[in-house]
C-alpha cells in the first residue's frame, strides 16, 4: 500500500489516491465472507491512506437493540460505544440513510464528542445486498472542512461495492 496521501491537494489528485484505494480494497477483500474482517480491513486501509483522517471507523446496527448503533471496527482514539438513531453525526446518517458532510461539528446540532480534537466529518450509510442499514462509516478529521464532495462520492462507491455487491 502506498503512502498516506496529503488530501489538502486538488480534487482530481484525492479522486485517484481513492481509486487506486478502492481496487486495494478490492483486491484484500476478494472472496473474503466475514463481515467484520471486511469492515476491519476498509477502516484499516483507509485510515493509512489519506492524512487528515484522525478517526476511521464503522457504528454497526446492534441487532439486539433497535435503533442503536454499537462500535465496530475502528483504527483511532477511543470511539464512542453506543449511538442512539438520530443522535449526533452518525446517528444522523442511520435514521435518515443519507451521507451527513460536516464541515465543522461544532456546528452541527447535537454533535457527539466522542474525541474533543474532531473538527469535521462525513458519514456514508453502509447497505448490504437487500438494501438494509447495517453500519454507518464514521470518518473524523483534527482539520475543519477536511472533508468535501470528493470523499463522499469515493465512500459511498467503496461501501457500495464492499457490502452491497
Amino acid at each position: 500500500m502506498a503512502e498516506a496521501f496529503n488530501e489538502l491537494t486538488l480534487p482530481a489528485a484525492k479522486a485517484e489516491r481513492y481509486a487506486t484505494v478502492a481496487q486495494e480494497i478490492a483486491a484484500v477483500l476478494d472472496g473474503e465472507p466475514n463481515l467484520t474482517a471486511r469492515m476491519a480491513t476498509v477502516a484499516s486501509m483507509l485510515a493509512a491512506s489519506f492524512e487528515t483522517f484522525f478517526w476511521t471507523g464503522f457504528y454497526v446496527v446492534d441487532p439486539a437493540r433497535e435503533r442503536e448503533l454499537v462500535v465496530g471496527p475502528y483504527q483511532g482514539t477511543l470511539g464512542c460505544l453506543r449511538i442512539a438513531f438520530g443522535r449526533g453525526v452518525c446517528g444522523a446518517a442511520a435514521a435518515s440513510g443519507q451521507t451527513q458532510l460536516v464541515p465543522d461539528v461544532h456546528a452541527f446540532p447535537g454533535h457527539i464528542a466522542c474525541d474533543g480534537r474532531s473538527q469535521s466529518e462525513v458519514v456514508v450509510p453502509v447497505f448490504d445486498a437487500a438494501g438494509a442499514l447495517i453500519a454507518v462509516l464514521d470518518v473524523d478529521s483534527d482539520r475543519l472542512a477536511a472533508f468535501d464532495a470528493v470523499d463522499v462520492e469515493w465512500l459511498e462507491k467503496i461501501l457500495r461495492d464492499t457490502f452491497a455487491a
